[in-house]
């Protein structure tokens, strides 16, 4: 099936504000429903619950409290490590609720979700235990994204953490937009037996697929073409899990494509990936699919919004490593501009059109002559953008303006 690009209704859209609204709506349907978070609601752009409930608070109300109630289903507390162990006791008395943190922070309930794995491992096997909803969570004010608080809140090993874990009982969901966000949300609201974590930011960010296009992610082994950002018959495959590195693959797509028209590249993104596998656990994608999306020889070049050997080792279960070149987080990082961030990792778009051009030589379709003097102007574009971020301290407005032109 080709899923073809219909254009969204918005350029650009918060998936947090997104997730915030399907939240709302699941508080107005189900009265047994609860958010758990730290004091960071609002922060994170998911404060549309509030149209339908209000922060539990037993205390007496000043005059200047708003959304608090001795009834209302939004826990704030700052401690992680209570609000999952009240989560995981709800969930287990069969009501749904949802947590969410920022992602740096994740790591401090990594032990419980571990322990709950354990406990889902067994309880799976004895007849007579009924499925007990999803604990999910969610990931928020991503690494890629803490310009203001810098390198001390940039830390996404709580995706390997549940990536590496044998049971199998876990998912890892990376919506591209705000619409892929609202299917990952429906999808983690009606499973059963598993932990999802549900990774995003909060930023407004270019609108990539319509709604049929993010539920065939999910339904399909948790990846897809993107028909409008790929030729037939491609030389080279680009793909990504994590929104923001995303759009940095089609903008290096698009960049590569404006200096080597001839060059013939497919993107496919990735919306899950759970133990081994891309796709969910109950969903995860055959290698007959894989071969179907990723061919069979063409290299591949890969970005990740975690660190790239958790998505190296999961593309290496279908493929030859040697095709592969996978970049993620470097562990590098400070307070700077979101562009900044992607080249200090080198996955920015300049890196990714430098790889294309790299791989464009080893294939043959370029001298490295050529390859020589277009790294060179992408390398020069990267001098150009730091000159211009220390000076101003923020980012260029042609890199805050790009956007991946539609295929005709």
């Amino acid at each position: 099936m080709r899923i073809e690009w219909i254009d969204p209704s918005e350029p650009t859209a918060s998936s947090a504000r997104r997730i915030g609204e399907v939240l709302r709506d699941e508080l107005a349907k189900d009265p047994d429903f609860r958010v758990f978070s730290p004091d960071e609601t609002t922060s994170n752009k998911l404060d549309a619950v509030f149209e339908a409930t209000d922060r539990a608070w037993l205390r007496p109300l000043k005059d200047w409290d708003k959304y608090m109630s001795p009834n209302g289903r939004v826990t704030e507390l700052l401690s992680e490590n209570t609000l999952f162990s009240l989560l995981q006791g709800y969930t287990l008395t069969g009501r749904r609720g949802m947590l969410a943190s920022y992602e740096a922070f994740l790591p401090i309930v990594a032990s419980q979700v571990d322990q709950y794995l354990k406990f889902l491992s067994q309880s799976v096997k004895i007849k007579w235990r009924k499925a007990v909803p999803a604990l999910n969570i969610l990931s928020t004010s991503v690494g890629w994204r803490q310009d203001h608080n810098g390198f001390s809140h940039q830390n996404p090993s709580f995706i390997t953490n549940l990536l590496m874990k044998p049971s199998g009982l876990a998912n890892c969901l990376f919506p591209i937009d705000a619409e892929a966000s609202r299917a990952a949300m429906e999808f983690a609201l009606h499973a059963e037996n598993v932990v999802n974590l549900t990774t995003f930011s909060k930023t407004d960010e270019p609108q990539w697929i319509d709604s049929n296009h993010a539920d065939f992610q999910l339904a399909n082994g948790g990846a897809s073409i993107f028909q409008f950002a790929s030729d037939e018959h491609p030389q080279i495959i680009l793909t990504a899990a994590g929104d923001l590195v995303s759009k940095e693959v089609l903008f290096g797509m698009d960049m590569a494509r404006a200096k080597l028209p001839e060059i013939r590249l497919r993107f496919v993104g990735i919306a899950a990936l759970s133990f081994d596998a891309l796709g969910t656990t109950e969903r995860r994608m055959s290698q007959s699919k894989f071969d179907e999306m990723f061919l069979e020889a063409p290299p591949i070049i890969a970005s990740f919004h975690g660190y790239a050997d958790t998505l190296k080792t999961i593309l290496g279960n279908y493929t030859n490593s040697a095709r592969l070149a996978v970049g993620g987080f470097l562990e590098r990082g400070s307070t700077t501009t979101p562009l900044d961030m992607m080249v200090q990792n080198e996955v920015s778009r300049y890196h990714i059109a430098m790889k294309i051009f790299e791989k464009a030589k080893e294939l043959g379709i370029i001298d490295e002559e050529k390859r020589a003097q277009l790294t060179l102007e992408m390398k020069a574009e990267i001098r150009d953008h730091l000159q211009y971020i220390r000076e101003n301290g923020i980012d260029r407005e042609k890199d805050n303006s790009c956007k991946m032109k539609k295929k005709n």
